[in-house]
């Protein structure tokens, strides 16, 4: 197998977070150079807090979360993400952590510009904003809203996720009084999203819904189209009222999620029987 293959193959084995990590870290390596050769081009892709700037490059509220010049910036935001992929993607689908990631992304640069637009006598001069880390505090707090009592291993401690996303935001908070206030301004915004996008998941609204579809329909105008060839249509005896097994089978399964995760949010992960675990894992890797 060529070095080519060998790479395809480890990046299928991927799940969606890792490959974001991928693409980030790829990100880092190729600005390092491009930053030597070109550093006026880092001003197309980095979110400018002054809002005349913003609107010529709007394509930026999205571009500032792929690039980072520290490479501690990027390690921590990283090894945050590497953590919150085990743990997120054994409860919910792949979509939806892309729908948190980007909507964290999005709401944390737009609580960055308002914060330098609307209170410039506290925000003052103008400043730019990169990295990921509203992202990652949006798919952070989300897991803290979604099931607080939920505990994870800290060195010798356990902690519950609230106590664990409490501390964050205070340390957000306090940031803005400091020399990275614009990043804690984006870390906040994320945090909002994640936070919402909890609480109206477990009253049954998927709030990324809509962002869900438009970013099918954008992945769609770049997909090739093909035709089907007409074909002959024989009934399908298989079906009942419209439905194969497999729908069937599809449907009762995703009740059975519902109705675990539903019981996490109500007595935390612990609460759940070893098969629910297990059921919980295998659904994860699908």
């Amino acid at each position: 197998m060529s070095l080519l293959d060998d790479t395809k193959y480890k990046l299928a084995r991927l799940n969606v977070l890792e490959k974001i990590i991928a693409l980030n870290v790829v990100i880092f390596v190729v600005s390092f150079i491009v930053r030597r050769l070109a550093r006026s081009l880092y001003v197309w892709v980095e979110l400018p807090s002054d809002i005349n700037s913003f609107i010529i490059k709007p394509w930026t509220l999205i571009t500032y979360a792929f690039l980072h010049y520290d490479p501690i910036h990027l390690f921590f935001n990283m090894l945050w993400l590497y953590f919150l992929a085990r743990l997120f993607l054994n409860l919910f689908n792949p979509k939806m952590a892309l729908n948190i990631y980007f909507l964290g992304a999005i709401f944390g640069g737009l609580a960055f510009l308002l914060g330098y637009n609307l209170l410039p006598s506290f925000f003052k001069g103008n400043a730019y904003v990169v990295g990921a880390s509203a992202a990652v505090r949006a798919l952070m707090i989300f897991l803290c809203a979604y099931m607080p009592n939920k505990e994870i291993r800290f060195f010798t401690i356990n902690l519950k996720l609230w106590y664990i996303g409490v501390a964050l935001i205070v340390f957000d908070v306090f940031g803005l009084f400091g020399f990275n206030a614009g990043g804690n301004l984006a870390h906040l915004g994320g945090a909002v999203l994640g936070y919402v996008y909890a609480k109206q998941l477990l009253k049954g609204n998927d709030i990324g819904k809509g962002f869900e579809r438009l970013m099918d329909n954008v992945v769609g105008w770049f997909s090739k189209k093909k035709t089907a060839p007409l074909k002959t249509v024989h009934k399908n005896k298989t079906k009942v009222g419209g439905y194969t097994k497999g729908d069937f089978d599809s449907f009762n399964k995703q009740k059975q999620i519902d109705i675990i995760l539903d019981k996490i949010s109500k007595s935390g992960y612990d609460s759940l029987t070893a098969k629910e675990k297990e059921f919980l894992f295998r659904a994860g890797k699908e």
